[in-house]
């Protein structure tokens, strides 16, 4: 390559402090020529290396303004995460404490029974009971945004809890044999202990879920647990509870059973045991939970004329542990009671990280099951008192309760209808109730735990039956769902199926799975219909089903109920030809033939033209014209009317599929008619001014389109 001169526009050197111009003129020297060439190679580097730098600094500079904590910003950031800062300080006394204190003592007298009561079917003691409704009701308290919820034991949260204790610590890991009866027995001591670590290392790892699902703003995971699906879920949910509390009804020790068809099994295992049923056992229950029935409905019935209602569960958790101390139901009937509550607080523990990898699918499933009841009648009551629910925070508040519980050896809460229900009529206007139920707790527990020791847990099971009372009507659901909506009334039975059969953990997804299952089906499976014209209106309904409806003569008029995409795509095309009485595929067939012998004939002209003159070959090709025997003039206009959020690219073959029609789409959202340019619907003939915002106004615009057609003629 000739070297001579070479002329360097004037171009700037990106340095931090200063910018150099360089114009060089290089004479046909060789040295002269790498020398310069070197010194620019060098000037590039440091001008790459700096616009690297300015971009960091420009980066860093963006993340530090995004960053910056700022007064009003921090202060925004604190009402947000913390919201009792937001609402304590303007707190009304005079409007709120009164009903505050009443409902706060009512919920905590009733959650006295249902700890100790939930904690059984938890697995563990029943102190541990008392434990989780003291310190996760005091953090929902700092953290909750719902005024109105009852947070504590619940249930379904219980029954799902022992039945991972039950797997992972079983009985028969703790057999030992007495060498004074010459028997195996269980070392319940033992025993004990290990549940209540796991049920801590599940409740810990179900929180640490919430946090991060809340941080991830992961609040809208509820909207896949429909009503139906809940109510379902719950009423079988009910059902493992009722098994799992029949050895403490009739006072038997059946083998607990886990995996799907278990609740089968263990069924069957009560019903072998009944023959040992210990009489004693079975009059206590049967008394507690007649009176505590005829209780509940005395308080139903004067539940207008009293202030308060009558602390139930209390009174016959009282009376039942005198005439237990009174009569040594223990000794002389061998009733199995509560036993030894230690006074005081448990000291924080750690739980065992070694027991995370074998409980985190039940840690998952008790933290969406626990919040979707949380926010569900979080929800209610807001709407019904005018507040919003933060859902997000809701996640991270219920996630600190469990996390923190779990390390305060506690097993996982969530909301309780019962008590909810209780601290609204009683007159709970804010979360101070919940914080005052607590602190009813913490008395019992650090002064008179002591002396209910002597309740029987029969008493507790009975507590357990009368409080599912609500949960098992819901099976009156069945005939209103069959009423209003079969779809919904399938998803409550085959939920309720699935949680009875394959536990509470399993089941919960496997109906989540269904329910998703029902929406597809129902997008696959919509309903068709052709529309008309009340007369001298602008109003179209379906013919079927209106008799002052009549057809627009020349058009036809097509709806579908739901989303076009590509599941229902093809049967949204059969459905069509269908309605209108056009076959589709045989046209466009004949129009593939007749476009085959269009090309067959040009070639053959073509060839002829290489020996004859062009000229006169092309003019004779103009002459010839192919026709199809099907007469498509017969055939009405096309108004499709698409109620469509979205449309799928693979859908749009069902409607391209008619390009021999005057084709107008009515109805369509902006985000439709940009799918359908995009994906390359729009061409010469079927344009942009062939879609429409009504009905109307696409049959005025085929009716113009005629009216100057036939003038044209």
């Amino acid at each position: 390559m000739k070297r001579s001169q070479i002329k360097l526009q004037k171009r700037p050197c990106l340095r931090p402090k200063a910018a150099c111009n360089v114009f060089v003129r290089i004479v046909s020297n060789e040295k002269m020529y790498h020398l310069i060439t070197n010194s620019l190679s060098e000037m590039l580097l440091i001008g790459q290396i700096t616009i690297w730098y300015i971009s960091s600094c420009s980066l860093f500079i963006t993340l530090t303004h995004n960053l910056r904590c700022s007064g009003p910003r921090a202060k925004e950031c604190l009402l947000t995460s913390v919201p009792v800062v937001s609402w304590l300080p303007r707190y009304s006394l005079k409007e709120n404490a009164l009903g505050d204190l009443i409902s706060g003592l009512s919920v905590g007298i009733m959650q006295l029974p249902q700890g100790m009561a939930y904690a059984l079917l938890a697995a563990v003691p029943p102190v541990f009971g008392l434990y989780s409704s003291f310190y996760p009701v005091l953090i929902y308290f700092i953290f909750g945004t719902s005024k109105h919820i009852s947070i504590g034991t619940y249930a379904v949260m219980s029954v799902m809890i022992g039945g991972v204790i039950e797997r992972l610590a079983p009985d028969s890991d703790f057999s030992e044999w007495d060498n004074l009866t010459n028997e195996t027995i269980i070392n319940i001591t033992n025993r004990d202990a290990e549940r209540v670590k796991v049920a801590a290392a599940v409740t810990l790892l179900s929180g640490i879920f919430q946090i991060l699902l809340g941080l991830v703003q992961f609040g809208f995971v509820v909207t896949y647990l429909s009503e139906p699906l809940v109510r379902g879920y719950t009423t079988g949910a009910a059902i493992h509870v009722i098994v799992s509390q029949l050895k403490y009804t009739f006072g038997i020790n059946p083998k607990r059973y886990s995996g799907p068809c278990s609740l089968i099994y263990t069924v069957l295992e009560v019903c072998s045991l009944l023959p040992k049923t210990n009489i004693g056992t079975l009059v206590v229950s049967i008394v507690a939970i007649v009176g505590l029935i005829l209780a509940k409905e005395l308080n139903s019935y004067l539940s207008k004329k009293l202030p308060i209602p009558i602390p139930v569960e209390l009174l016959g958790v009282v009376i039942a542990t005198v005439v237990s101390w009174q009569v040594d139901l223990e000794n002389k009937y061998k009733v199995d009671v509560v036993g030894l509550i230690p006074s005081g607080l448990q000291p924080p523990v750690l739980p065992e990280v070694s027991l995370f990898s074998k409980v985190i699918g039940d840690a998952f499933a008790l933290a969406v099951v626990g919040y979707g009841i949380a926010i569900s009648l979080g929800r209610i009551f807001a709407l019904k008192y005018g507040y919003n629910v933060d859902s997000n925070q809701e996640l991270i508040a219920l996630g600190l309760s469990n996390s923190v519980g779990g390390i305060f050896q506690c097993f996982a809460v969530s909301c309780s209808m019962s008590r909810t229900m209780v601290q609204e009529s009683t007159g709970g206007k804010t979360q101070v109730a919940g914080a005052l139920s607590a602190v009813v707790i913490l008395f019992i527990t650090l002064w008179i735990g002591y002396l209910f020791e002597d309740l029987p847990k029969a008493v507790l099971a009975a507590i357990i039956f009368v409080n599912l009372h609500g949960m098992m009507k819901q099976f009156m659901d069945i005939p209103a769902l069959w009423k209003s909506n079969k779809v919904d009334m399938l998803v409550w039975v085959v939920t309720f199926i699935l949680t009875v059969l394959l536990n509470p953990d399993l089941g919960l997804a496997a109906s989540i799975g269904f329910s998703m299952l029902t929406v597809i089906f129902r997008t696959q499976l919509p309903k068709y219909s052709l529309l008309g014209q009340i007369p001298d209106t602008d109003i179209y309904r379906p013919l079927e089903d209106y008799n002052q409806v009549r057809p627009v003569p020349g058009i036809l008029i097509f709806r579908s109920s739901a989303t076009l995409y590509f599941a229902n795509a093809e049967m949204y095309q059969e459905s069509l030809g269908k309605k209108s009485g056009i076959d589709i595929t045989k046209i466009l067939s004949a129009k593939k033939k007749l476009e085959a012998k269009r090309k067959r004939h040009e070639a053959k002209i073509a060839k002829k033209a290489a020996k004859k003159n062009a000229v006169h070959m092309v003019s004779l090709s103009r002459d010839v014209i192919f026709t199809i025997n099907d007469d498509y003039s017969s055939h009405p206009r096309l108004t499709l009317l698409l109620l469509v959020h979205f449309i799928s690219a693979s859908s749009y073959r069902a409607l391209s599929a008619y390009p021999l029609f005057h084709l107008f789409v009515s109805l369509c959202l902006a985000g439709v008619v940009d799918n359908l340019q995009s994906g390359g619907f729009f061409n010469d003939k079927v344009t942009k001014s062939c879609v429409f915002s009504t009905v109307h106004d696409a049959v005025l615009y085929s009716n113009q389109l005629t009216a100057a057609t036939v003038s044209s003629h």
